[in-house]
């Protein structure tokens, strides 16, 4: 909603202001579709040769997020925090009953209480490889943080690959603009021999194209690669806290002491507060009893 409310105040403070100025709309809008046709043509152009057509649907999802926002809530890291402390649990008190688990999160019992993260798939991958490989004596803390920074590394590249490519775009905008306004400037020296009026006319719709390149590029692109970049980084806490408790449970703290290690490395607006937390793990504790 906010960028939605976004877009609307730009439009508004930029058309209303040069309306309220005394400018009128008529050159601008005769101009528009020619000019969008050259510069947004060629943005896409561009962009589709930059871009495998893997990246090219990926960043058209993506660019969903900038309305939407981060996927993880608070009640998202909560219920993350809880299936770790189950899993954790388990794995204590028997390793062979955290099996079915690890080896079948789609039909684990425990992993289907949390549907949200049971269908995003690299959270459920780094918690069942970590918590498998636990389970396979490769327990040396320091490696497996090693390990799971490097796999998050490659999975946050990946991720951010959306706003690097928006953002690449919107940097060649006002480029394109130029170019466009050139090409504006060529048609209008072919018409010198034109009355004034004609020439401003001519003149103003070849500075359209500056005008859009810019507009684009500082108005909606750059912004729209701003918010999705925001938008990745926010993510990328959630799996970040899967590390944190994992690594603390190969240090062989105890299950409480994990989550709330976990709990503390959570952001502060999605932070759970301790006693919510403690309330959510007691009822946990009593439906395994």
């Amino acid at each position: 909603m906010i960028g939605i409310i976004g877009i609307v105040v730009i439009f508004a403070m930029v058309f209303g202001g040069y309306l309220a100025a005394g400018g009128k709309m008529a050159i601008i809008l005769n101009s528009l579709p020619f000019e969008l046709m050259m510069i947004g043509g060629a943005a896409l152009g561009a962009f589709l040769i930059s871009n495998d057509m893997g990246s090219v649907k990926h960043t058209l999802k993506d660019i969903g997020k900038v309305f939407k926002g981060p996927k993880w809530k608070p009640e998202d890291y909560r219920d993350l925090l809880c299936l770790l402390f189950s899993l954790i649990r388990i794995a204590r008190a028997n390793p062979v009953e955290v099996e079915p688990h690890i080896e079948d999160p789609a039909n684990s019992p425990l992993f289907s209480r949390y549907p949200r993260i049971q269908a995003d798939r690299e959270a459920v991958e780094l918690i069942c490889d970590t918590m498998r490989a636990a389970a396979m004596n490769y327990d040396d803390p320091h490696q497996v943080e090693v390990v799971l920074e490097k796999r998050m590394e490659a999975h946050f590249r990946r991720a951010m690959h959306s706003s690097h490519a928006l953002q690449t775009a919107a940097d060649g905008l006002p480029a394109l603009g130029i170019v466009a306004a050139v090409l504006g400037v060529i048609k209008t020296m072919g018409s010198i021999d034109q009355p004034p009026e004609i020439l401003g006319k001519l003149i103003g719709g070849a500075l359209v194209g500056t005008f859009l390149g810019v507009f684009l590029a500082y108005g909606l692109v750059g912004p729209f690669a701003g918010k999705l970049k925001a938008v990745v980084e926010e993510d990328d806490h959630f799996y970040q806290l899967i590390k944190e408790v994992l690594v603390a449970n190969l240090h062989n703290h105890n299950a409480a002491m994990c989550i709330e290690v976990g709990r503390q490395n959570t952001p502060a607006h999605n932070r759970p507060g301790f006693t919510e937390l403690e309330s959510a793990l007691k009822e946990l504790r009593q439906a395994a009893a």
